[in-house]
């Protein structure tokens, strides 16, 4: 009686001391649950600016790729044979038109140039004209025919006092047919030397056309550039022996430059010739150089479904070549309607375009395809319609799916 009568009082102090300790931690669990309860509360709602989806009319353009080309490109060929002198360009080196290239060893050239003009000088001095350029008026001016006509007209007058003289029996008939016989062949001597003027007078003009041709050939002697560009290709070197058409240099025009540019069968009725054409390089990403569409193939490529087009680009500093790969943007005037956000309002999470609509006061994740960029807003092909809202995220904050959205101006 006496042991229990001392537990008693320990064992009511324990009871009390578990009781106070309960009872002292409800309040301070509720209180807990309480400010998690309001930090949840307070993290499912947010303030953001919401937009409506923009309905526009817009002009369609054509996206494409292509390749740059010379607008013109040229292999110029030696027109004569000879050793080369001096070769007076490089490759890269900026020609202008009609600019020597390359000179060729002129000694033969000169040689068969005096060589046409003394046959040409021989064949006047027959003709009886005094200069190269002299023309002959008509053939009785020629030195030959005068001649045989001074024989004709002697001989006719010798037949016509001899046959006055055999009428009156003075002379013999012999020594009358012996003058009628000279007349007769000087008529035909004089016929001759007429008919012979037309066979000099074509000589002639063969002689003026061998000279106006070693003429040429001396001219070529020096290989020209045909038209101004850059040079591409030099193929010669001095002292190397030419035959006719050997290659010494390739010359490419590179201003203005084409833009061959591969446009889609589905929208080839879109594009007119004239139009504007923006194109990028990846050497300049941040250039963008404008031309205007100057041809069109008359047919598609069965093989690709393509029509090519092609564009002139300005290149007057120089900075795109031949060859480059290009992507295009064509100008068009197909209108179509479409739908715009603002770019800001667009996630790009894991290679997808995302944006969060507003449905009632929740944000809801919605996957959507864009298309052309338009200053801050974006087009959007596929995944909202027009009368829907987007929310643009506040500033140093993330959107998700859930929240409450709090619309602010």
């Amino acid at each position: 009686m006496h042991d229990n009568e001392t537990m008693m009082p320990t064992l009511n102090r324990r009871v009390v001391t578990v009781t106070l300790l309960f009872l002292s931690g409800i309040p301070l669990s509720a209180c807990g649950r309480g400010r998690a309860a309001n930090g949840q509360e307070s993290r499912k709602t947010v303030q953001a600016r919401v937009v409506p989806v923009e309905h526009r009319q817009i002009k369609r353009d054509v996206e494409s790729v292509g390749s740059l080309f010379a607008l013109e490109e040229v292999t110029v060929s030696s027109e004569v044979e000879g050793k080369v002198d001096r070769v007076l360009v490089d490759v890269g080196d900026r020609v202008a038109r009609q600019q020597p290239l390359v000179t060729v060893v002129p000694v033969e050239l000169e040689l068969a140039v005096e060589q046409q003009r003394a046959s040409l000088r021989q064949i006047c001095a027959r003709l009886g004209l005094e200069g190269d350029g002299e023309e002959l008026r008509a053939d009785t001016e020629a030195a030959e025919v005068k001649r045989a006509a001074a024989d004709l007209s002697d001989a006719e007058q010798k037949f016509r006092r001899a046959q006055s003289l055999f009428d009156e029996g003075l002379i013999a008939r012999g020594t009358f047919e012996e003058a009628e016989a000279r007349a007769k062949s000087a008529r035909a001597a004089y016929d001759m030397a007429v008919q012979g003027i037309g066979d000099q007078r074509a000589e002639l003009a063969r002689r003026r056309a061998a000279l106006v041709l070693a003429e040429k050939k001396l001219s070529d002697a020096v290989i020209r550039a045909p038209f101004a560009g850059h040079v591409k290709q030099r193929s010669v070197t001095p002292g190397q022996y030419l035959r006719v058409q050997t290659p010494v240099m390739v010359v490419v025009s590179t201003d203005p430059l084409r833009a061959r540019l591969k446009v889609p069968e589905k929208v080839a009725g879109w594009i007119s010739l004239g139009g504007s054409v923006k194109v990028r390089v990846e050497s300049f990403p941040d250039r963008v150089f404008v031309g205007k569409v100057s041809r069109m193939s008359p047919s598609v490529d069965t093989q690709t479904r393509s029509l090519e087009v092609e564009a002139l680009l300005e290149n007057g500093e120089g900075l795109l070549k031949p060859g480059y790969f290009v992507k295009a943007v064509i100008g068009s005037e197909q209108v179509a309607d479409a739908l715009f956000v603002p770019y800001e309002a667009v996630r790009y999470v894991f290679g997808v375009y995302k944006v969060y609509t507003v449905d009632g006061a929740r944000l809801k994740e919605r996957e959507i395809k864009l298309g052309e960029r338009s200053g801050e807003a974006v087009e959007v092909l596929q995944g909202l319609a027009e009368k829907e809202r987007v929310a643009l995220p506040p500033e140093g904050q993330e959107l998700a799916e859930g929240l409450t959205v709090e619309a602010t101006p």
